[in-house]
């Protein structure tokens, strides 16, 4: 039951995470007419036009949530099994 816990708390972590990258501009320099958010993976892009929609790459949404999931399950895991040693 607690990995469960884990991967739950994990999975919450990495959606909010990826959320907040959404708000970071992650356009290359050498990139002119679009606009890139997001990070590790660009899954959110806006072309530099009046009254154009942002459009969302479910895929690189998809494999940012994994990411930070994995990046905030590690060291739940590694404290998880450090107090349960301990006590």
């Amino acid at each position: 039951m607690k990995h469960l816990r884990l991967v739950v708390v994990s999975a919450v972590g990495g959606v909010l995470i990826t959320l907040l990258t959404g708000l970071a501009n992650h356009t290359p320099d050498m990139l002119v007419g679009a606009v890139w958010y997001g990070y590790p993976l660009a899954w959110l892009v806006q072309i530099v036009y009046p009254g154009t929609p942002y459009t969302i790459r479910p895929l690189r949404f998809i494999a940012d949530i994994v990411f930070w999931a994995v990046i905030v399950l590690v060291p739940l895991f590694a404290y998880n099994k450090f107090t349960k040693k301990k006590s």
